[in-house]
C-alpha cells in the first residue's frame, strides 16, 4: 500500500456543523446535496420524507470527470448538509465548487475518509504498470493540516532553474493526443512552468529531454489555501542523467532507473523528494516504499529511452519533427489525477453500510428534532442492506472458482473482487478519461484468451468508451454483459437494485447453477 488515509482528510466529517436545526429544515425539511446518483440513494433510504436530496454529477453521468457549472454552485450555497465521497473520486473542480460556496452553518460531509471509523474497509488503488524505463509522477504526500491545507487547497510545484546540455519539457498527452505542456526550458523557465494538484494526489507526466547529459531540476513547491494565501512547502534539486552512465554522476548515490517513483511535495515535511518503489536490499524482487532525499538519487533516463519527435505542430515545443529525444514516458495516456486509495467503497456492501451510518449521524447532527426517524430509518436499511451483502455473496458463490475472473471497463472493481473472493483478471484503463494504449489492447487481448473468460463488462455509463472492450471480446467469441460501478441508468435506480443487478449478471455471465 502506497499510504494509508490521510489523518487531513480523515477529519473533514463535518466542517461548520451546528447544533440546532440547520437553516431549510422549516420548509419541508433538511436540503441535501451529493455529488453522485449513488450517495443521493443512500441519503434517500436514511433521511426519507425528511430531506430533499439533489445530485450535482447527473443520472448517467461520470463523477470522474463532470465538470461543475454555476447552478451547481447555487445548489450547494443553498444545501444543509453535503455529501461527497471524494479520495479523488470526484475532480478538484467540483470539490472545491463545493467548499467554496457551502454556507455557514452547513454539514459538510466526505464519507469515503472516515467511514473506516464506521467499519468499512480501504484498499489501495495499485497500478501495476511495467515499463523498460523509469516511470516517473508528481505527487503531494502528507496532510499540511498544521499548514493549513484542506482538500480544495491547490500545491503548486514550479520549475525554478535548469542546469545542463540542452532543455527540459514536462508535459502530458491527453486522450486524445493533445500535449498540456507543465515545464518548458527552451523559453525559459517562468511562472507558467508549473503544474497544480490538490492534497493526496499522483499524476502522470512525460519528461522530454533535447540533448544527452547531466541535468539538474530545481523544484519548489507552495501551498495555496483559502483568500489565495500561499506559503512555501519545499524546495530540491533533482539530477538526470539522460544518456549517460548514472553511475558516473555522483558516488553513493541511488541510481532510479525501473520500477514507479514519483517527485513528491511533502506538505507535513515541507520538502521535495523522490518517493520510490526501490528495489530491497536483499536484491530479491520484493520492492519496499522509500522516500529519497532529492541530494541523494540519480534518475536514470537510458539511451533506450530515446523517441522520435512526431511530425505534428502541437508538440513543436519538444523540437523539429524527426529530432530524436530522450523521453520518460507518462505510462498511462490521458488526464490521470488520483489518490492512493480505491474510492469505489460501495461495491462491497459492508462498506456502503458504513457509508448510511455516516449519513445518519451527520443528518441527527444537522437536524435533532428528526433524530428519533433518521435512526429508525437507517436502521430499517442497515437490514435490507445485510440481506443485501448474504444475496450477492450468495450469487456469486455459485461461481465456479475459476471463473471468478473479473474483466471490465476501468478499474472500479476492486473491493467487489475482495470481498466476494473474486479476481480483477484484467481491465482496459485504471481510469475511465482515459484511451487504452496498443499495449493495453494486447495485454487485455492475450488475458482475456489465456484465462478463458466466458465473458467481460462494461458500465453503462461508460458505453461509449467501451468499444476496444467491445470489439476485443467480439474477437474472441465471449459474452458482453453489464456492471454498475459509479453511476445508475433507468434499468437501476437504486444502490440495491444495482448490487442486486451486479451479483445476477456475474452470476449469469460467468456460469453458476
Amino acid at each position: 500500500m502506497r499510504r494509508h488515509l490521510s489523518a487531513a482528510l480523515a477529519v473533514t466529517l463535518l466542517i461548520g456543523a451546528g447544533c440546532d436545526r440547520a437553516a431549510g429544515a422549516g420548509d419541508g425539511g433538511l436540503r441535501v446535496v451529493t455529488t453522485t446518483e449513488i450517495l443521493a440513494d443512500l441519503v434517500r433510504q436514511v433521511g426519507g420524507d425528511k430531506v430533499t436530496v439533489d445530485s450535482i454529477v447527473p443520472s448517467g453521468g461520470d463523477p470522474h470527470s463532470y465538470e461543475p457549472n454555476p447552478g451547481d454552485a447555487v445548489k450547494v450555497s443553498k444545501a444543509d448538509v453535503t455529501f461527497t465521497n471524494h479520495l479523488l473520486l470526484e475532480p478538484h473542480g467540483l470539490i472545491k465548487t463545493i467548499d467554496t460556496n457551502i454556507k455557514d452553518g452547513a454539514s459538510n460531509v466526505s464519507l469515503a475518509e472516515v467511514s473506516e471509523s464506521y467499519g468499512a474497509t480501504v484498499i489501495p488503488l495499485v497500478e501495476n504498470i511495467g515499463l523498460d524505463v523509469l516511470w516517473l509522477g508528481l505527487a503531494v504526500r502528507g496532510d499540511g493540516e498544521q499548514r493549513g491545507a484542506t482538500r480544495s487547497s491547490d500545491i503548486l510545484l514550479s520549475a525554478t532553474a535548469l542546469d545542463g546540455p540542452g532543455h527540459l519539457a514536462v508535459y502530458l498527452t491527453q486522450t486524445l493526443g493533445e500535449p498540456e505542456v507543465y515545464v518548458n526550458s527552451a523559453d525559459g523557465l517562468d511562472a507558467k512552468d508549473s503544474v497544480s494538484l490538490p492534497p493526496a494526489a499522483h499524476t502522470h507526466v512525460n519528461w522530454a529531454f533535447s540533448k544527452p547529459g547531466i541535468y539538474r531540476l530545481t523544484l519548489r513547491a507552495a501551498l495555496r489555501t483559502g483568500g489565495g494565501v500561499s506559503e512555501p512547502a519545499g524546495e530540491g534539486t533533482f539530477t538526470f542523467a539522460v544518456g549517460v552512465d548514472p553511475h558516473s554522476v555522483r558516488s553513493g548515490a541511488t541510481i532510479l532507473g525501473d520500477g514507479h517513483t514519483d517527485i513528491a511535495v511533502d506538505l507535513d515535511s515541507g520538502q521535495i523528494y523522490a518517493y520510490s518503489d526501490v528495489a530491497s536490499a536483499s536484491g530479491d524482487a520484493a520492492r519496499k516504499q522509500a522516500s529519497l532525499p532529492a541530494g541523494d538519487v540519480v534518475i536514470d533516463v537510458p539511451n533506450k529511452a530515446i523517441e522520435t519527435v512526431p511530425d505534428d505542430p502541437r508538440f513543436g515545443f519538444i523540437g523539429a519533427p524527426g529530432t530524436r529525444i530522450h523521453q520518460l514516458p507518462q505510462a498511462v495516456l490521458g488526464k490521470h489525477v488520483h489518490g492512493e486509495i480505491d474510492p469505489h467503497l460501495w461495491e462491497d456492501v459492508r462498506n456502503a453500510k458504513a457509508y448510511a451510518q455516516l449519513i445518519r449521524d451527520a443528518l441527527v447532527k444537522a437536524d435533532p428534532d428528526s433524530a428519533a426517524t433518521y435512526r429508525d430509518n437507517a436502521r430499517r436499511y442497515l437490514a435490507t442492506l445485510d440481506e443485501l451483502d448474504e444475496y450477492v455473496r450468495g450469487q456469486i458463490g455459485r461461481i465456479p472458482a475459476d471463473r471468478r475472473q473479473l474483466i471490465t471497463t476501468h478499474d472500479a472493481f476492486g473491493y467487489l473482487a475482495k470481498a466476494y473472493d473474486m479476481t480483477v483478471a484484467g481491465f482496459v484503463v485504471p481510469n475511465p478519461a482515459q484511451e487504452p494504449s496498443a499495449a493495453q489492447v494486447t495485454k487485455l487481448t492475450e488475458t482475456i484468451r489465456n484465462l478463458r473468460v466466458p465473458a467481460v463488462f462494461v458500465e453503462p455509463h461508460l458505453a461509449n468508451r467501451a468499444a476496444v472492450l467491445t470489439q476485443v471480446a467480439k474477437d474472441q467469441g465471449v459474452r458482453i454483459c453489464k456492471l454498475y460501478g459509479d453511476s445508475f441508468d433507468e434499468h437501476a435506480r437504486s444502490y440495491v437494485d444495482m448490487m442486486r443487478h451486479n451479483a445476477d449478471e456475474l452470476r449469469d455471465c460467468l456460469g453458476g447453477p
